[in-house]
């Protein structure tokens, strides 16, 4: 999709901090962290959300949590422990309809989420 952030950035035509990829994720680090390790891991290919992206490509899902937990492991955060989250819609406050897990640690992580 030609106006979307998350394609613009795997095609490199938006800057991104990148600490991994996979032959269908791109890892990069997050413009507003909300806790010392925020990582996005998105699919390369455009898929606004989770839901959808579970219904077309069960394989390319599985890419992305393999991947979050390869970030996990990279930023020091698998073994004191992470959250891997997907925002799907509005109301749960998706901002950029191409899917994306946030994965986030390095800090007490509270339950429930805000």
């Amino acid at each position: 999709m030609t106006d979307c952030l998350f394609c613009k950035i795997v095609s490199g035509d938006v800057p991104a901090t990148i600490v991994r990829e996979s032959a269908g994720a791109v890892a990069f680090r997050d413009i507003n962290p909300q806790a010392p390790t925020h990582v996005l891991v998105i699919p390369r290919d455009h898929h606004p959300t989770v839901g959808e992206l579970a219904a077309s490509d069960a394989e390319l899902l599985a890419e992305l949590v393999r991947e979050a937990h390869g970030v996990a492991v990279d930023e020091g955060v698998a073994e004191t422990g992470y959250r891997v989250v997907f925002n799907t819609g509005a109301q749960a406050g998706q901002t950029v309809f191409h899917v994306h897990a946030h994965v986030l640690g390095g800090r007490g992580l509270n339950w429930p989420p805000g």
